[in-house]
């Protein structure tokens, strides 16, 4: 069943945020690639076992917010079935390479949401 798989947060200030979350929760953060303005989060659950992944990266604009990214086996029939139901793309399938697909999405409520596709193959 698809779940919750990543999250991202937007910042205006990465290093308050950093410092917010990782006090606040214990969150761990790590650059992957030192030339982007973007960091991936590691989680645990209460037990200690891995929780969801995150991203903390800059703001875009100022309507952007907190998106959960749900798992799904595939983007595109993903995205039929959004369009199907009422929903919209935001933002087509894109690749992330070497890691997956994603696209964000608007539901039935105007919440912006993303689906991901884990595909090492991504180009």
């Amino acid at each position: 069943m698809p779940t919750i798989v990543h999250f991202d947060i937007p910042a205006d200030d990465l290093e308050r945020a950093k410092s917010f979350y990782s006090k606040l929760f214990g969150w761990k953060f790590e650059k992957p690639i030192e030339t982007m303005e973007y960091y991936l989060i590691d989680t645990e659950d209460l037990e200690g076992k891995r929780g969801p992944g995150g991203g903390l990266g800059k703001r875009g604009s100022a309507e952007q917010k907190i998106t959960n990214f749900i798992g799904v086996p595939s983007v595109d029939e993903y995205l039929a079935k959004i369009e199907k139901l009422g929903g919209k793309a935001l933002m087509a399938k894109t690749a992330v390479p070497g890691m997956g697909y994603l696209a964000i999405c608007m539901d039935t409520e105007n919440n912006p949401f993303g689906i991901w596709e884990e595909n090492e193959e991504a180009r």
